[in-house]
């Protein structure tokens, strides 16, 4: 389908409730509740932009504990750090970043986290993993693990992405896993998982989720071949075009959804004088914290944002940028929610 501000198919709103989850991902959350009046999702327009997932129910998006690997009572496993001794069952974890925490909600272990590093701004952590992972103490900023804290913990393991933290620090205290980030999303959960002796239950989770988004995209409601999707991120005074190399764009080609013809490699910045470059049958916004949010609500509200196709026919969507600039199964996992109910949708009145 062309993304020409002139031509364009209409396609009927898909509000279409996703129900296709992997086996694991089926089982329910366990004592994870989704407390309403603590997740206050109220916003439903910025500036022309209908926001998504407002009704978002997260209440299992963490399965039941998986099943650990068969094997002996520690492995070695290695990792971007070197080698570590890890338990076959750890029953005390301490998780640093956002896609560490994603991998111990999809593999069922959230409450058995005892300590994780906390985002900067109003929430500890990301909302589409639920209420029950914003009680978990902090153990420092994402990105700067404070040592001192993790050993008040005393964890049985901890896990992690390369570049969180002293590692000769953090392995003194126990055995401790840093994945690998340039192989893609599915990788770093696989290595994520060996940490916490998981790597069968990974499997399965990836096995479903490369199931389930090919046939999310193939649902007539969806027909992601017949829409063209453009992906936009705002930063403070930055536009960027969210390519295929994005963890955003790997998710969408999964499901089959098309891109525009500039936007199949890698990302890319826009100048806000040509913003031409941004059009497409839909448009998926992001926005970087408050900076960029409201640097995006000024080229939103702009005359340029106004003439594209996208923005004339009320086909401009904003995204949980936690989770479209993700990484992990659960993220993967609502981002196919976000597609199939708004990819053929409309912003209403």
């Amino acid at each position: 389908m062309p993304v020409s501000a002139r031509v364009r198919t209409r396609f009927p709103s898909a509000l279409v409730v996703f129900a296709a989850a992997g086996t694991l991902l089926l089982a329910g959350c366990g004592q994870q509740t989704d407390d309403a009046s603590t997740i206050i999702r109220t916003t439903t327009n910025i500036a022309g932009a209908g926001v998504v997932g407002l009704e978002r129910d997260t209440s299992q998006a963490c399965p039941l504990p998986s099943r650990p690997d068969p094997g002996p009572a520690t492995r070695a496993v290695t990792h971007t750090g070197g080698v570590a001794q890890v338990p076959a069952d750890p029953q005390r974890i301490v998780v640093l970043g956002t896609p560490a925490l994603d991998a111990a909600c999809a593999l069922g272990l959230w409450e058995r986290v005892v300590g994780a590093t906390t985002l900067t701004g109003p929430v500890p952590q990301p909302d589409y993993l639920g209420y029950g992972v914003k009680r978990i103490p902090s153990v420092g900023p994402d990105g700067a693990p404070d040592p001192a804290r993790i050993a008040e913990l005393d964890p049985d393991v901890i896990i992690g992405t390369e570049g969180q933290g002293d590692y000769a620090a953090l392995a003194a205290i126990a055995p401790t896993v840093l994945a690998g980030t340039g192989s893609g999303w599915a990788a770093e959960f696989t290595g994520l998982a060996e940490g916490l002796a998981r790597a069968d239950a990974a499997e399965a989770v990836l096995a479903g989720y490369r199931a389930d988004a090919p046939a999310t995209g193939a649902e007539p409601a969806v027909a992601a071949a017949q829409a063209q999707a453009s992906v936009v991120r705002f930063g403070a005074g930055s536009i960027t075009v969210l390519g295929t190399d994005s963890f955003a764009g790997g998710v969408l080609t999964d499901i089959g959804v098309r891109r525009p013809q500039n936007q199949r490699g890698a990302s890319f910045t826009v100048p806000a004088d040509k913003l031409e470059q941004v059009e497409g049958d839909v448009i998926f916004v992001l926005f970087d914290g408050e900076a960029g949010r409201e640097y995006g609500e000024s080229v939103l509200r702009s005359a340029s944002w106004k003439e594209l196709g996208a923005a004339s026919d009320q086909r401009v969507f904003a995204v949980e940028d936690t989770i479209w600039h993700g990484s992990g199964p659960v993220a993967a996992r609502a981002l196919l929610t976000d597609v199939r109910q708004n990819l053929n949708g409309y912003v209403g009145g």
